[in-house]
C-alpha cells in the first residue's frame, strides 16, 4: 500500500502522538513496510488507519529487522485532532490503547500513547538505544520455551573472553566491519555498553547500548565476541575488526531471534530540538537503527 502523506503537527489541527510498543518479531519480516510481507509498521499502521478512519505513518525509533524483538520500541506519529474528537477516544490519545489491544494480533502490542511536542521525533530525538541479546551454549539447544527469545551457539563459551573482547569496542569508532552497507550512511558510532552475564539459567546475557546502530552492527558485535568466547579467535582479533573500512566476512551474524529493543533513551522536553539538528547532521535519510 502507498505510504501515507507526511504531515506537520501544529498546522492545520493535527498532533504528534509517542507510541510504546512491543512486539515478538518471530512471525513478521522486520519493522518496515515491504510490499507482500507483514511487518510490524505495516500491521500497526493500517490498524491505527482502522481505528481513527485516517491514514496514518509512524516514524520509529530503531528498524528492526525480521526476528528480532522489542519490549521497548517507540515510534511517532502525526494525526488530525478530529480524527481523536470522537465518542469512543474524546480527544485523550491514551484510550487507544483499550481499542487497538481488541484489534491487533497477539505478537504486537501498543503498551502507552500519549501526546508529545511538535519537536520530538521518535528516531532524530533519541540520546541512545539499549538492546538485549539472550544466547545459550547448551548442547540441546535453547529452552522450548524461550527458543523464540533465545538463540544457539554450538561451542562452550567463556563469559570472561566474551567481555574482555566487548569492551575493546567500547567508544565513538567505525564500525564498518561490523555493519551492511547503506550508500551514503556514516557507520561511525558511539557504543556506550556492551556487556555479559549469565543467569540462573545458564543463558548468556548480552547488554548492548549506543547512541544508533548500522544495519545489522548488534548480531554483529554478538557473533565477534561469541567467536572470541568459544575459543576460535582471541581479543587482539576482536580489537583489529576496528580498522577496517568493509564489512568483514570474518564475523558471523548472529540469530535474529536472540535480539531484543529493550529501551530508547530521549532528552528533557526543552532540548529536543536541538537534538534533532545535531543527529541529522550525522545520520543520513536511511542510515541508521536496523538491528
Amino acid at each position: 500500500m502507498p505510504e501515507p502523506a507526511v504531515t506537520t503537527p501544529g498546522d492545520g489541527g493535527f498532533c504528534r502522538l509517542r507510541l510504546d510498543i512491543s512486539y515478538d518479531g518471530t512471525d513478521f519480516a522486520g519493522w518496515a513496510t515491504q510490499v507482500g510481507q507483514r511487518t510490524v509498521c505495516g500491521v500497526l499502521q493500517d490498524t491505527l488507519g482502522t481505528v481513527l478512519r485516517v491514514p496514518v505513518r509512524l516514524t520509529v525509533a530503531g528498524r528492526t529487522d525480521a526476528g528480532v524483538h522489542a519490549t521497548g520500541q517507540v515510534a511517532h506519529a502525526d494525526v488530525d485532532e478530529s480524527a481523536l474528537d470522537t465518542r469512543s477516544i474524546g480527544g485523550d490519545p491514551s484510550r487507544l490503547v483499550g481499542r487497538l489491544a481488541k484489534m491487533l494480533p497477539d505478537d504486537v502490542r501498543v503498551r502507552r500513547i500519549e501526546r508529545v511536542s511538535p519537536e520530538f521525533d521518535a528516531r532524530f530525538s533519541a540520546l541512545r538505544r539499549h538492546y538485549v541479546y539472550r544466547l545459550t551454549d547448551a548442547v540441546w539447544g535453547a529452552e522450548p520455551v524461550a527458543a523464540r527469545t533465545t538463540a544457539s551457539w554450538r561451542r562452550p563459551l567463556d563469559v570472561d573472553a566474551m567481555n574482555a573482547a566487548a569492551r575493546t569496542l567500547l567508544g565513538l569508532n567505525d564500525f564498518a566491519a561490523f555493519c551492511r552497507r547503506r550508500e551514503g550512511a556514516t557507520t561511525i558510532r558511539d557504543l556506550q555498553r556492551f556487556e555479559w552475564t549469565v543467569d540462573a539459567d545458564g543463558v548468556f546475557v548480552g547488554q548492548v547500548s549506543a547512541d544508533a546502530f548500522c544495519w545489522s552492527m548488534v548480531r554483529s558485535l554478538v557473533g565477534a565476541v561469541a567467536s572470541v568466547g568459544d575459543g576460535r579467535r582471541d581479543v587482539d582479533w576482536c580489537r583489529g575488526l576496528l580498522a577496517e573500512r568493509t564489512r568483514s566476512s570474518r564475523v558471523p551474524v548472529a540469530e535474529a531471534r536472540g535480539l531484543c529493543l529493550v529501551g530508547v533513551d530521549y532528552p528533557a522536553a526543552d532540548e529536543l530540538a536541538a537534538r534533532n539538528e545535531i543527529t541529522k547532521d550525522v545520520r543520513s535519510p536511511g542510515g541508521c537503527c536496523g538491528a
